[in-house]
């Protein structure tokens, strides 16, 4: 349940914040005016994402087990894709958000309605998106018939709402940056889970083979209907008989993600950047 109340609060403290800073600067700036088509745009992209959840909820019931398994296996593939590269980019422009929306927001003004609504909906839509397959992923991994993980996802919303109110009435302030680090790091243990619920789902349908191939079992030691092994699986997508595949690639995932996300942005940067041109 926390890693699913660690998804709705970090995905809906962002698109909190998208919306604050729209409506505190048109607000601020003495277009109020321009407010309703920028409600507008919010409403649309909330609506399709709650769409695009249903869809997700409800239009798999009538596949084959198989045609699920490869379904739900290869949108926890791309939802963790998803996640990974949001956690890396917010981190990133946590620091110039503010400025950036600001700046598209000026451009749509002086396109007009149209513009703000598209603008509006562009910038909580992808969130809503991105938040609405990785929280159908992340439930789905998190233990099927329950809801727990769904309850943890909707507090986690609420958190965000309400958080995202205090900041617009300035009645709180932290340091988004170290907030989002944090958040992102423990996401990324949160997808590394799914993306290995993602292959299991995959070996089942027979996408990938191995599916008899357990890496160890320890589910006398660890029960998974005990209140330990309901706190693992919560919090970590925890499985006490993973196949070799999963254990593979969530050690990689793991490894490789996190020591990439937790260096220091000065020396992740050196690394990426293009070796010096020899001097002739």
């Amino acid at each position: 349940m926390f890693g699913n109340y660690l998804i709705g609060l970090r995905e809906g403290l962002e698109a909190s914040l998208v919306v604050c800073i729209l409506v505190a600067y048109l607000v601020k700036t003495g277009n109020r005016a321009a407010l309703r088509p920028v409600w507008l745009g919010i409403g649309i992209a909330c609506s399709l994402s709650l769409a695009f959840g249903a869809l997700l909820t409800f239009g798999t019931q009538e596949l084959t087990f198989e045609a699920q398994e490869l379904l739900g296996g290869s949108l926890s593939v791309i939802s963790v894709g998803l996640v990974t590269w949001m956690v890396f980019w917010m981190k990133k422009t946590a620091r110039h958000l503010k400025s950036e929306l600001q700046g598209k927001l000026d451009a749509a003004l002086a396109m007009g309605t149209g513009a703000l609504v598209a603008t509006a909906f562009l910038a909580v839509g992808r969130e809503g998106l991105e938040t609405a397959l990785f929280v159908w992923a992340s439930v789905r991994a998190s233990g099927e018939g329950s809801s727990a993980p769904l309850i943890g996802v909707l507090l986690g919303i609420a958190t965000a709402i309400v958080l995202g109110w205090l900041f617009y009435r300035g009645a709180l302030k932290i340091n988004l940056s170290k907030f989002f680090t944090w958040t992102g790091g423990m996401l990324v243990v949160v997808a590394a889970g799914v993306l290995a619920y993602g292959v299991h789902d995959l070996q089942e349908a027979g996408f990938i083979g191995g599916l008899q191939d357990k890496a160890f079992d320890i589910s006398s030691v660890i029960p998974q209907d005990s209140w330990y092994g309901v706190l693992l699986k919560g919090v970590f997508n925890f499985q006490p008989d993973p196949t070799v595949a999963q254990l593979v690639v969530w050690l990689l995932y793991l490894a490789a993600v996190l020591t990439v996300f937790l260096l220091p942005a000065r020396v992740r940067g050196a690394a990426e950047a293009p070796a010096a041109a020899p001097v002739k």
